[in-house]
């Protein structure tokens, strides 16, 4: 199956003038070409010319950067700092598994929000009246999905903490000949 990804995949090089070479079109191309395979859901990995080394995901990065620095950011300062002090943190690969299904459960919301959009204004012509009725039909659906979400998302973070619970029994009395103390319901 990895194979078939792979020939499929996109491969763009970046070489030490920094510039990007996209292999598929045989050109060379600019992060913003970069950001609209994102957009249009093209798979494609980013490799150092030299070495090989992957760069995906600091290309990526640097599109965040872009973005960030441009128009209203999506992360605030706060945010910023928090997520920085989870690195070197015990929790740093919990946290960043319960990033990445928090953003795919926000987008599968967003994904059922749109298709429902879509499927009500086939052929019309769009009006505020429209508008209207399309809330009143849509808000107690999208908050049952925001309450799915967030229930979700609580869940997933039970989940972390009675993983790192365990994990530090182990850590912290493992070592000796009793073993684990015994779970206290």
């Amino acid at each position: 199956m990895s194979s078939v990804k792979k020939s499929t995949e996109r491969l763009i090089k970046k070489y030490p003038n920094r510039r990007l070479y996209d292999t598929q079109t045989s050109s060379y191309i600019t992060l913003s070409d970069v950001k609209q395979l994102v957009l249009d859901s093209d798979e494609f990995t980013v490799v150092d010319a030299k070495t090989n080394d992957d760069l995906t995901r600091s290309i990526l990065l640097q599109i965040i950067l872009e973005e960030e620095a441009h128009g209203v950011p999506m992360f605030s300062s706060n945010v910023l700092s928090q997520i920085i002090r989870y690195y070197g943190h015990a929790m740093q690969g919990m946290m960043g598994s319960y990033l990445e299904k928090n953003v795919q459960a926000f987008t599968d919301i967003q994904n059922k929000f749109v298709g429902s959009a879509a499927g009500a204004l086939e052929g019309k012509p769009f009006s505020t009246e429209m508008w209207t009725q399309f809330m009143n039909i849509q808000g107690p659906m999208m908050q049952g999905m925001m309450n799915n979400y967030i229930d979700q998302s609580k869940n997933l973070f039970l989940q972390m903490q009675e993983q790192m619970q365990s994990q530090s029994k182990a850590m912290m009395f493992g070592a000796f000949p009793f073993g684990v103390p015994p779970e206290k319901k």
